[in-house]
């Protein structure tokens, strides 16, 4: 039989809550079985263990969840490669226009920070220097 894990090993394992791991759940990213009194048991797989492998790196990256999602379920069909590689590149490449554009915003906001700091130290020199007997 194929390698199972609990809630509690993979959280462990990825450094996750199990609140976590049941939110991923919820949005489709996992799928283990459900065993016991109404279901509360959950087995994992090492099919869900490489998803949720996915899933971290996918966030790392700054993808969504649900762009996550998307990517990793093709990936578990038997499609051809080409569509999924182009989607890939897609999304990668919407993202990458995304953090250019929060890059760009935040060298703004760090040259106006720059600015004001070096008005404030003049100010606070001027007032030093007029503090002086």
């Amino acid at each position: 039989m194929a390698n199972t894990y609990s809630i509690s090993d993979l959280a462990k394992e990825f450094d996750l809550t199990t609140r976590a791991m049941r939110f991923y759940e919820d949005l489709g990213l996992l799928q283990p079985m459900r065993t016991g009194p109404g279901g509360r048991n959950r087995t994992y797989t090492t099919r869900d263990r490489t998803r949720l492998r996915l899933t971290l790196r996918a966030k790392r990256l700054g993808l969504s969840l649900t762009e996550a999602r998307d990517l990793i379920d093709m990936y578990d069909s038997p499609r051809d490669t080409v569509p999924q590689l182009e989607k890939f590149l897609l999304i990668l490449a919407e993202h990458r226009q995304q953090l250019e554009t929060q890059l760009a915003e935040i060298e703004v906001n760090l040259d106006e920070v720059k600015a004001h700091e070096k008005e404030a130290r003049a100010l606070l020199n001027k007032h030093r220097n007029k503090a002086k007997p």
